[in-house]
């Protein structure tokens, strides 16, 4: 009886412990650049600013697949993740193939807003997925 239970548990033993976890960690990449004040443009009378800051790291499979996280900074050195309301501005960004787009309005959505007057420090933080 002993001998056929050990016979029963040698395999299943072999096989748990021959099983290996391969784990695969693909490092995010972090780019630092900055934003002029001449960058910012307006189609609507000044209640929207756009800026794009040119970024070919981003191709259409990251563009579908990855994750990027911005963060801005006026001269400071603490940066904060956007979207976010500062001062009665409202900072949010989008991505495409090639460019990430900075927009800024007014936080409640009806006044005109002043886009910065000096550069504004942007980080962001690409996180590759497959």
């Amino acid at each position: 009886m002993k001998r056929n239970l050990l016979l029963l548990i040698l395999p299943i033993v072999l096989f748990v412990t021959s099983c290996q976890k391969n784990e695969y960690v693909i490092p995010n990449r972090t780019i630092v650049t900055s934003v002029s004040p001449g960058n910012w443009t307006t189609n609507d009378q000044g209640r929207t600013y756009r800026a794009g800051i040119d970024m070919p790291e981003i191709d259409e499979f990251f563009n579908e697949n990855g994750a990027a996280v911005v963060f801005v900074s006026f001269g400071t050195v603490a940066y904060e993740q956007i979207p976010q309301v500062f001062n009665g501005v409202s900072y949010r960004y989008t991505t495409r193939p090639g460019q990430i787009v900075i927009t800024i309005e007014s936080s409640n959505g009806t006044g005109t807003v002043n886009p910065p007057s000096g550069p504004m420090d942007v980080k962001i933080v690409l996180i590759e997925s497959q």
